[in-house]
């Protein structure tokens, strides 16, 4: 039997319902209140994968969830886009009036602020989890108290739903990843995507002409994010993905980017979630 699945927060979760999608309906998951314990399950082989949101539409980079892949060599073997719908839910009996505390996580909060400010009576809480937050309410049988979260949580913990889809952004996106502690052996042929990280000199021209590398090999950049080099101040480690039609274009270019940058590390190679 395969090991269980870790991710962040509870079954009912957005990181469970990704699990439910990309393992073909599995609910073996290893539920943890933090990425870092999440990752800990995965180094103290409690579990083979981690689902793991790297980014959001709205609110950008999860920069923490790079630098724990970087930190611990994780490899990303994997993605998954899932259209984020947040819902406001509470206890049944209950309009949006009785409402004195909506509680989720910071990121849900967020996501739906143009929304709570039509309601300024309810104050905000933050959370560690959205799907926790609904099952507390629902065991403890908390009134006045609502949570936002998916319908699926709603669904599996009896809440009522008071408003669905109240996020600002109406297409709203978190691309979430799967993490193992080894890259698996896989087909090249099945390749067509890879995460790296690399550090560059601080000087003029140095990432515009690592660019006008991946250009030249035929690399479409999807994504590049800059974090700092905690140990050398203004010095910065740049995280990238790149798409790739012919692995060969692909092995070019590492081949390059070897020799120019300090500290280059393949992150991940894997299947682009958006073909």
């Amino acid at each position: 039997m395969s090991k269980p699945i870790a991710i962040q927060g509870i079954r009912g979760s957005f990181h469970h319902e990704v699990v439910q999608h990309y393992f073909n309906g599995s609910n073996n998951v290893i539920e943890c209140m933090s990425f870092d314990s999440a990752v800990d399950s995965l180094l103290n082989g409690k579990a083979d994968d981690i689902v793991m949101a790297l980014e959001n539409s709205i609110a950008g980079s999860i920069l923490p969830n790079y630098a724990l892949i970087d930190k611990h060599d994780l490899k990303i073997v994997g993605e998954y886009f899932l259209d984020i719908q947040h819902s406001l839910m509470a206890l049944d009996g209950q309009s949006i009036n009785d409402i004195k505390e909506v509680h989720s996580h910071p990121m849900a909060l967020l996501q739906c602020k143009v929304f709570l400010k039509k309601h300024p009576h309810i104050k905000l809480v933050e959370a560690k989890d959205t799907a926790d937050v609904a099952k507390q309410i629902s065991e403890d049988k908390i009134f006045g108290i609502a949570a936002i979260a998916s319908k699926n949580a709603a669904l599996m913990f009896g809440l009522n739903v008071l408003a669905e889809s109240i996020q600002t952004i109406k297409h709203n996106e978190t691309r979430f990843v799967i993490v193992k502690r080894e890259h698996p052996e896989v087909n090249e042929k099945m390749l067509n995507k890879a995460s790296l990280k690399f550090i560059l000199d601080h000087k003029r021209g140095s990432l515009a002409t690592m660019l006008n590398v991946m250009s030249d090999c035929k690399l479409n950049l999807t994504k590049i994010q800059s974090l700092p080099k905690i140990d050398t101040p203004w010095k910065y480690a740049f995280f990238v993905d790149v798409t790739f039609e012919e692995y060969k274009d692909y092995e070019k270019a590492k081949s390059i980017i070897a020799l120019m940058a300090d500290d280059f590390k393949i992150l991940g190679e894997y299947k682009n979630a958006r073909l």
